[in-house]
């Protein structure tokens, strides 16, 4: 998988929740969302509860409130489409502060922030506490079709690739004292976009043959054979188990 790829949403520590292995965090985040989805809109007190699992998780982590918070800002128009959802829904209707509001929108407008919230949440904890270099190899250690991990291994590096080159052709234009202030420059940022394009495409092929003269034939080498431990995995599924007998109450209660 080569070397690895800090990110954004990485938080750098050595506590349980890093250590786990990366397949183990992977399937207690799946498994932890799917509960959350099957939990009944009605039960309000679950979704606490939910939110109380995350934030101990969170505490375990060493992940600061704010900084999992200010992460969360990704799902902004999830919440706007939310809030519209009032509004435009049929149904029975109700006023509140002198506006007129569909329930069953309501109810779907909790229903999709609640789980849309928690899930999240739960995604923003994950890579939190792991590098992107160990998710790709907890999906292949969970027999995710090996040509789709490779996809996502070359997206990343192919991303950081373009980035840089995007960052180094906007100094060189600023050094020459260009800065685009008006629709007059948009033919200036045109032809850079071409060069980018070109450039990509060109060092695309080279790796390419770089890969293929050092015997490259559709498949990536296993370098770290990741493996957990019984104990490892009790400590992973604690908050999707936990989750699960929230969710069994919310329906009997």
């Amino acid at each position: 998988m080569g070397a690895g790829h800090a990110h954004k949403l990485y938080r750098h520590g050595h506590s349980p929740v890093h250590g786990l292995p990366p397949h183990t965090k992977l399937a207690a985040v799946f498994c932890f969302v799917i509960v959350v989805v099957s939990t009944p809109r009605e039960a309000m007190w679950a979704f606490a509860l939910y939110a109380v699992l995350l934030a101990a998780v969170a505490y375990a982590a060493g992940v600061p409130a704010g900084f999992l918070l200010k992460r969360l800002l990704i799902e902004v128009p999830f919440v706007a489409f939310a809030v519209l959802m009032p509004f435009v829904a049929q149904g029975e209707r109700v006023d509140v502060l002198g506006m007129s509001l569909s329930v069953n929108g309501l109810w779907g407008a909790w229903n999709v922030l609640a789980k849309g919230t928690l899930g999240v949440a739960a995604s923003v904890l994950l890579a939190s506490t792991t590098e992107l270099r160990e998710l790709l190899l907890g999906l292949q250690r969970l027999r995710l079709p090996p040509l789709l991990v490779q996809i996502a291994s070359f997206m990343i590096r192919y991303g950081d690739v373009i980035t840089d080159e995007m960052r180094r052709m906007k100094i060189a234009r600023e050094s020459r004292g260009f800065e685009a202030s008006g629709v007059k420059h948009w033919g200036v940022l045109a032809k850079s976009a071409g060069a980018l394009f070109i450039r990509s495409y060109e060092r695309g092929e080279r790796v390419h043959l770089a890969m293929i003269s050092r015997g490259y034939a559709g498949s990536m080498p296993v370098i770290d054979d990741v493996s957990a431990s019984r104990a490892q995995w009790s400590y992973a599924l604690t908050l999707p188990c936990a989750a699960l007998v929230v969710c069994l109450l919310g329906w009997m209660l």
